[in-house]
């Protein structure tokens, strides 16, 4: 991506996005009731929404959830780690979760909430996975799964306020933005 081919609306959309994802980090040590209360879906499924090119609609976002990863894992092992069990599948969630924003033709308040559902859901079925086949406690079988399913619903519960709350400042505040400034109203970046 060369400095020429950057307009501000793509500055626009990268601070947005880089200010959600920092907003992870502000209470590291606070993943009790609030774990999962986190922009990471809105993140994606706006970077999905707004970013003209396919290749940087899918590395941007993830490449700013891999870095806040970083210093979230940080503050909670007390160490820079990128790797962990199930990594695989919580990044495939979030790279068909930007898929989803791909797919968004029209911003509305409607298109966004059910685009924030299927995110909760897209994120709660494949990142589990992840944590299905590496947790022994859970037999790797269907019922297994289903277990695994059911006993997130604490932390996609979390996922899902944070989805919708972020989504809505998110998608809302651009859209607001685009309003005073026409100049942002392209369809998408390039």
């Amino acid at each position: 991506m060369s400095l020429e081919k950057i307009n501000i609306r793509t500055w626009i959309i990268l601070f947005i996005i880089i200010g959600f994802a920092a907003l992870r980090g502000l209470s590291p040590e606070r993943f009790g009731d609030l774990a999962n209360f986190t922009p990471v879906g809105a993140i994606a499924l706006f970077g999905g929404a707004y970013i003209k090119n396919k290749y940087q609609a899918f590395l941007l976002p993830l490449l700013i959830l891999l870095v806040s990863d970083a210093f979230i894992n940080y503050g909670y092992f007390g160490e820079f780690t990128l790797l962990y069990d199930g990594i695989f599948w919580v990044y495939l969630s979030f790279a068909l979760i930007v898929l989803l924003g791909r797919a968004i033709k029209h911003v509305k308040p409607t298109s966004i909430l059910l685009s924030a559902l299927a995110t909760v859901l897209i994120h709660w079925v494949v990142a589990d996975i992840g944590v299905w086949l590496n947790n022994p406690a859970f037999a790797q079988t269907p019922a297994g799964f289903l277990q695994c399913l059911v006993m997130a619903i604490p932390f996609e519960k979390n996922f899902l306020a944070g989805t919708l709350l972020y989504s809505a400042a998110m998608f809302g505040g651009f859209e607001l933005l685009k309003s005073y400034f026409p100049k942002l109203s392209l369809a998408r970046i390039s």
